[in-house]
């Protein structure tokens, strides 16, 4: 297998990130210590402890896309995050966070990003509390697989043509009919609704929204080389 997601920890956590990785078409390996928490898995799983080496070879590390450690404990997800930074110092690591606290370990031991579930399960109860109609909005497109259209990134390349480029002479919209929500360039913090003079430079992330149609043809003139 390649190009797919380990997931580490088949609890609650772990089971919520297959469904929606599998429900969008990705593969998936599923690696756990408890072999009676693997049994009847139609998915491929490793049985064995995810802070041993062998076991994220055996889940296929090297050829992964990306890792979510969503073990039972920080320390834990600590190791694995270790553990497989050691051994993919490309591989893109979601980690779990019990605790606030336990954040700044985990960035500590390569993870790209560390997530507390119920904290974002509190902020979207109170988001749907305040805002129902953005909060659904926003559930359903990043969720429901099943909907006509949907977000994505999409990266700029040093070697796409637009590189130097304005998103004028881009013209997203009137080419594919996506819409552009915002960019985010190489090391900065996102910009909402960017104007058409803003020049694109390599490693800029564009975040469309668009049908599935609309979001390929995106990627496909992103992608296209200078």
């Amino acid at each position: 297998m390649e190009g797919h997601i380990i997931v580490c920890g088949w609890g609650r956590v772990g089971r919520a990130c297959v469904e929606y990785l599998t429900s969008i078409g990705r593969s998936v390996v599923v690696a756990d210590r408890d072999p009676a928490r693997l049994a009847g898995l139609t998915h491929p799983t490793v049985n064995g402890d995810v802070t041993d080496d062998t076991v994220l070879q055996a889940a296929g590390i090297a050829r992964a896309d990306a890792l979510i450690a969503a073990l039972d404990t920080d320390a834990g997800n600590i190791y694995v995050t270790l553990s497989s930074r050691a051994l993919r110092p490309d591989l893109t690591i979601i980690a779990r966070a019990r605790t606030e606290a336990s954040k700044p370990a985990l960035f500590r031991a390569g993870a790209n990003r560390a997530v507390n579930p119920q904290l974002i399960g509190g902020r979207r109860m109170a988001a749907f509390a305040l805002q129902p109609n953005v909060a659904e909005f926003l559930d359903i497109v990043m969720h429901d697989a099943s909907l006509e259209f949907r977000f994505e990134e999409v990266d700029i390349r040093p070697d796409s043509w637009l590189v130097g480029k304005s998103l004028a002479d881009a013209a997203l919209r009137d080419t594919t009919g996506a819409l552009l929500v915002a960019i985010r360039p190489a090391g900065s913090q996102f910009h909402a609704n960017p104007p058409d003079s803003t020049v694109l430079a390599a490693g800029t992330i564009l975040l469309a929204v668009g049908t599935p149609e609309q979001l390929t043809a995106v990627r496909a003139r992103v992608e296209r080389s200078g």
